[in-house]
């Protein structure tokens, strides 16, 4: 299968900022449907935003406001702009994305990217 890549994650000061992306690591499939998930240690995965094919979006209640998820269809990719972090936000941010091409459509999870917010 193509294989999901995200990238961006990192530590950071409560109060600051990272732009997450998800992209597939080939050309041939087109990333379509896009959710970020996150989960934390002791906890269970979360959805934290997704994006459909036009450009709607969703979010988790405690990120709205603060987290944006958009797309950018000429480069395949989808981003998770993460503004005003809190320490509550600590976790690994998972890329869950419905691809098509050649044919064919299927889902794949990204291996994750972690993210810190901590003094």
């Amino acid at each position: 299968q193509v294989q999901l890549v995200e990238s961006g994650g990192g530590l950071v000061q409560p109060g600051g900022s990272l732009r997450l992306s998800c992209a597939p690591s080939g050309s041939i499939f087109r990333i379509n449907h896009v959710g970020w998930y996150r989960q934390a240690p002791g906890k269970e995965r979360e959805v934290v935003a997704s994006i459909t094919s036009g450009s709607f979006t969703s979010y988790k209640d405690s990120v709205k406001g603060r987290f944006t998820i958009s797309r950018d269809n000429a480069h395949n990719t989808v981003y998770l702009q993460m503004n005003s972090l809190k320490p509550e936000d600590t976790a690994v941010y998972y890329c869950y994305a419905v691809l098509s091409g050649s044919g064919q459509t299927f889902s794949d999870w990204g291996r994750g990217t972690q993210v810190t917010v901590s003094s």
